[in-house]
């Protein structure tokens, strides 16, 4: 069997410097377990696979995979698997808007300005960390329970524990550990100082299928959960732009807007850098 597939690279700035995110056009032909194998093939955050809708308001269906499991869904790979439809010559049932089918219902997309934006989906989980796992994220995160301002768990899929702290430069100083006995879903904000291009930093960690700690270039869906934080809290209260992957040396940014129903909307660039053909799977 051949497949067609996309290599987007997502919410980055410029070419080669966001989050990359191979897209494969399939069809039911490729079964779960083969999807997995190709997502670990590729050796990506996460893989996503194109499929037609089930839904009839749904425009496409997708399934993610990151390197371990599927994922209801994640942010990147959201953008990435619209870039790719719309990129194949694709138009949406109704103007304006495209809707996505995946494991956590269906996802609304539209362009704002020149980007793709996808509607953030409500919060699965949104509480304060108890003691215990406090404790463990201040171990993990190398830091004095002084610097918190503030942490909530914001799950709206892969599971994140927020962690805000003072500033955008106390947050691109961490050096969090390199492994980690328990699971690790660590999102992290500081803001910029006020005037500056970008508002907020932000940092991502988890821990890879093989147990070692990873740090995501730029996170649609961690974005997502700490954009409604930020305004259920009053920390914000307008549209920012927030930067990622600085310390990986990429240029990741983020656009966070609300509209006038209180919706908040995430969006980012995206570019097509790959095109190629899957042989002989």
């Amino acid at each position: 069997m051949k497949f067609t597939f996309q290599m987007v690279d997502v919410f980055g700035s410029d070419a080669f410097s966001g989050n990359p995110l191979a897209v494969v056009v399939a069809t039911d032909e490729i079964d779960t377990a083969g999807m997995q194998k190709l997502a670990r093939w590729f050796n990506l955050s996460e893989t996503a696979f194109l499929l037609p809708p089930r839904h009839s308001d749904a425009d496409y269906r997708v399934r993610i995979f990151s390197l371990e499991r599927e994922l209801p869904f994640a942010g990147h790979p959201t953008l990435g698997s619209c870039h790719a439809w719309l990129a194949a010559g694709n138009l949406p049932k109704l103007p304006g808007k495209i809707v996505q089918e995946c494991g956590a219902g269906l996802i609304v997309i539209r362009r704002i300005q020149t980007r793709l934006a996808f509607a953030a989906p409500p919060l699965i989980r949104f509480e304060p960390p108890s003691a215990a796992e406090l404790n463990e994220a201040q171990r993990f995160l190398g830091i004095q329970p002084s610097e918190i301002v503030d942490a909530a768990w914001i799950d709206n899929g892969p599971g994140w524990l927020g962690v805000r702290l003072a500033s955008a430069e106390r947050v691109l100083s961490l050096n969090p550990a390199r492994s980690w006995s328990g699971r690790i879903d660590i999102g992290v904000v500081g803001p910029h100082p006020p005037g500056s291009v970008e508002a907020f930093e932000v940092r991502a960690f988890f821990n890879n299928h093989l147990g070692m700690i990873v740090e995501d270039p730029v996170t649609g869906s961690l974005n997502a959960a700490v954009a409604q934080w930020l305004f259920q809290s009053g920390a914000v209260d307008h549209d920012y732009v927030a930067a990622q992957g600085r310390c990986l040396e990429r240029n990741g940014r983020i656009y966070v807007s609300r509209d006038d129903t209180g919706q908040i909307w995430i969006g980012g660039d995206t570019r097509t850098q790959v095109e190629g053909t899957l042989q002989g799977f």
